[in-house]
């Protein structure tokens, strides 16, 4: 289809804004759900004319309603992770090669042929459930990975040392996906010098540990793994792109994705990018359900074009990504 062609290759904001409204009439029409609170909010499709001008829907919404294209057949489920009793996301979704096709570019972007890399996952918890999008990732990096190495370790930290010690003298470009409470257990047992390692905390202590700030938090991890920075995503359940952080907690997304900050008091006004405020998500490649999420993560942009997660509202559930309170 060419809109989803189109969509991974902007390379301009007239490119995305084109795209977007292009998504947006498609899904206005499509996703009935969405269609209803565009409805309730009086608002006319055709009158919208730019990006910023269109309802995000409330991300609550994946809890408790079927998001997704009228007609289309499921081809996969995403769920969020939860505590006992607590009602968790659900990610109807149609193409699940839209979300390949999406992070194998965003990864790639960010950190290079995933064939040349060593894919090494300490993700535990994430493991331990199904409906995992992120393990649906890992898996199709680890397959695609031509590095012997590549694979998970659950709570063998012996082993996953030995690689590691392995592959720094082997000097092969290396990335450890791991969870918060996991890579602090590990690191509680084992030191390593490995400076050109990638840490990719994918965040959450899952109950297993008292929250940290991140400064604390990465100060520790780059001691244990003798390196300078900790790098991040910034992903969800309800979506099919993710944003990177190359340390500092400072995140960017590829170019059909975008993070808009709204007025915690007023969730239908934006706030200039300069404002700290609530994080509207646009992400295109969710092409089948609704590519314009409202979130409950409070965030800030920079000057760059980078933005920080500060947060998250007092009323809304602990989510499994890697949200600290700043």
């Amino acid at each position: 289809m060419e809109i989803l062609d189109r969509i991974f290759n902007i390379q301009s904001d007239e490119d995305f804004n084109a795209c977007a409204l292009a998504v947006f009439q498609h899904q206005a029409e499509h996703t009935l759900i969405y269609k209803q609170y565009l409805q309730i909010l009086g608002v006319e499709p055709k009158n919208v004319d730019h990006y910023s001008k269109i309802p995000f829907m409330p991300i609550q919404f994946f809890k408790s309603q079927e998001i997704i294209n009228a007609g289309s057949e499921i081809e996969v489920v995403f769920s969020s992770s939860g505590t006992t009793g607590m009602i968790t996301s659900k990610h109807l979704v149609a193409d699940v090669s839209l979300y390949e096709r999406s992070f194998r570019l965003a990864f790639e972007q960010f950190y290079g042929d995933v064939k040349d890399l060593a894919i090494v996952a300490l993700l535990p918890s994430y493991l331990e459930r199904s409906g995992s999008s992120l393990i649906y990732m890992v898996d199709d990096l680890i397959k695609h990975s031509e590095q012997e190495e590549s694979n998970y370790f659950l709570y063998n930290h012996q082993e996953l040392f030995e690689v590691l010690q392995k592959l720094k003298e082997k000097g092969t470009k290396t990335v450890l996906f791991g969870v918060t409470y996991a890579l602090l257990d590990f690191v509680e047992q084992y030191s390593i010098e490995f400076p050109e390692l990638i840490i990719m905390e994918t965040g959450g202590m899952k109950g297993k540990r008292k929250e940290m700030i991140r400064e604390e938090l990465h100060s520790i991890l780059k001691a244990g793994f003798g390196v300078t920075a900790i790098h991040s995503e910034y992903g969800m359940t309800e979506l099919l792109s993710q944003g990177y952080s190359s340390g500092e907690g400072l995140f960017k997304t590829p170019n059909w994705m975008k993070i808009l900050i709204r007025d915690t008091n007023d969730p239908l006004t934006l706030l200039d990018n300069k404002k700290t405020g609530a994080i509207n998500v646009i992400d295109l490649a969710n092409y089948y359900s609704c590519s314009f999420i409202a979130t409950q993560d409070l965030g800030k942009f920079h000057q760059d074009g980078s933005f920080e997660i500060l947060g998250r509202f007092d009323n809304s559930d602990i989510r499994g990504c890697n949200l600290l309170v700043q």
